[in-house]
């Protein structure tokens, strides 16, 4: 199998617990180091990669996709060096800061002839495509509505400077926001229009750390919430059509088992917990169906095998800049409505 060469512009969490152990288990990538500016840690796991100083003794190595998971505001600026210097790219959530870079980013990959990829791992997540499936198989009729809540019980400001401190990627919108918006996305396309309360509600925050947001689309509406006030989870995905309802608890078990350090693999990876269960309530041939379903596996890894058939096979990335565009439009809409008190028109 071709390997592609692959390198990390951070070894911190993201790159320790996201991307690093994909990139080991998958066969089609080589990992050859990080950039590291002041910690030297990725060779204590990975002896044989390298630890870069600067950027560009890493844009100078024998690199062929660079994976750009650094802090949001930092985004725009390192992911167009990746670009300029011919290299692919996975750039994490939130892509950019504004959908002008957004595009911008999107036009440089598409003039060098290279690949673009925006991380949306969420779209592989275990609860995510149950529901997926229960939409593809149109058991709840016409939709009337939906919410999808990334909800959490967290009071407490993080200790990550950059994702307290005032700047164009903080803020829970940009954070959370990317993947309940793409999700969104995914299952119903581009909103007509955009209504959004954005607020803060954690004693000394500077950042936004709430957020309401609702997509209106010619004959239903998608509600989209995140907060740190959520000590009683309410379900992640609620779904109601004209002939019945699912409900789907949160569950995916992925982020926290690779942050224990356990290895992907193909067989029990991403397996939900049978209590975390969606419940469908609906009419099936005019038989009322009230069952508990099934929870699908979720895998990261088919995002970078999505990411190496693109590369390797000049196949459609699993996901493409135009989709970061779009979720970037989604966010400069929901701030604009939450400033102006009114909904935007997309």
């Amino acid at each position: 199998m071709q390997k592609i060469k692959t390198a990390l512009l951070s070894y911190g969490m993201s790159g320790k617990v996201f991307h690093a152990p994909f990139l080991h288990f998958h066969p089609g990538f080589e990992m050859v180091g990080a950039w590291e500016r002041t910690k030297k840690l990725i060779q204590n796991d990975f002896p044989a990669v390298k630890s870069y100083s600067t950027i560009e003794e890493l844009l100078e190595d024998d690199v062929d996709l660079v994976i750009v998971n650094t802090p949001v505001e930092t985004h725009y600026e390192y992911a167009k060096k990746v670009l300029l210097a011919g290299k692919n790219a996975i750039v994490e959530k939130a892509f950019t800061t504004t959908v002008a870079q957004a595009q911008e980013l999107a036009a440089i990959a598409n003039e060098k002839g290279v690949k673009l990829a925006v991380f949306q791992n969420r779209r592989w997540d275990s609860d995510f495509k149950t529901v997926q499936k229960i939409l593809s198989q149109e058991l709840l009729g016409e939709i009337v509505e939906a919410e999808i809540h990334f909800d959490r019980y967290n009071p407490v400001l993080s200790p990550k400077l950059h994702k307290e401190t005032a700047n164009s990627g903080a803020g829970i919108l940009k954070d959370l926001g990317p993947h309940i918006i793409d999700q969104a996305l995914c299952l119903f396309g581009m909103p007509k229009s955009v209504f959004a309360d954005i607020r803060i509600t954690r004693e000394h925050s500077l950042v936004d750390d709430y957020f309401d947001i609702l997509l209106y689309y010619p004959d239903f509406r998608v509600r989209l919430k995140a907060g740190f006030f959520v000590r009683e989870a309410n379900p992640s995905y609620v779904i109601h059509g004209k002939k019945g309802s699912f409900l789907k608890p949160h569950g995916d078990v992925q982020e926290d088992e690779l942050k224990l350090g356990k290895k992907p693999n193909f067989d029990t990876w991403g397996t939900e917990s049978i209590e975390n269960q969606g419940l469908l309530h609906t009419e099936i041939k005019g038989e009322i169906i009230k069952k508990l379903i099934p929870t699908l596996q979720g895998n990261y890894y088919d995002f970078f095998d999505g990411v190496y058939h693109s590369i390797i096979n000049n196949t459609v990335e699993p996901v493409t800049a135009l989709d970061g565009v779009r979720v970037m439009q989604i966010i400069e809409a929901a701030i604009q409505s939450s400033a102006q008190k009114k909904a935007i028109d997309l």
